[in-house]
């Protein structure tokens, strides 16, 4: 499922959080003390603020430029002239190492979500909500 922002979410699932505790003002500050854990259970609802999706953010240029010539070869490649066609070939092949290893970094997509108690959870993973 693709996350959006401004979309009603709800936890799919109960977390726990633990860890340290830093002003929200202050991000870089030290986080040396453990402060507890808390607990979110499932079903509650919120509006989710951001999603960071470094699919779209991290192509290289190999990459776009795999998917672009791998597309005008799958929708165009039989009308080509059999040269053009062998040419645009030897590229796309040429670019599939930087398009594979794209695929297996298997990089995840994240949220923020506000919950509607007040709460915000960021940089969680798109999978622990369903659509509310």
């Amino acid at each position: 499922m693709t996350l959006e922002q401004g979309q009603r979410v709800k936890l799919a699932a109960d977390l726990r959080l633990s860890g340290s505790v830093v002003l929200a003002e202050d991000p870089a500050a030290d986080t040396g003390a453990v402060a507890g854990s808390l607990s979110l259970a499932s079903g509650i609802e919120g509006t989710v603020e951001r999603v960071n999706d470094p699919r779209q953010e991290e192509q290289s240029h190999g990459v776009r430029e795999y998917v672009r010539l791998k597309s005008l070869l799958d929708d165009f490649g039989h009308q080509m002239p059999t040269g053009t066609r062998k040419q645009l070939e030897e590229q796309v092949s040429e670019l599939e190492p930087d398009w594979v290893a794209h695929q297996e970094q298997q990089l995840r997509v994240t949220v923020r979500v506000r919950f509607d108690n007040g709460f915000v959870l960021d940089d969680a993973h798109e999978g622990v909500f369903a659509t509310a």
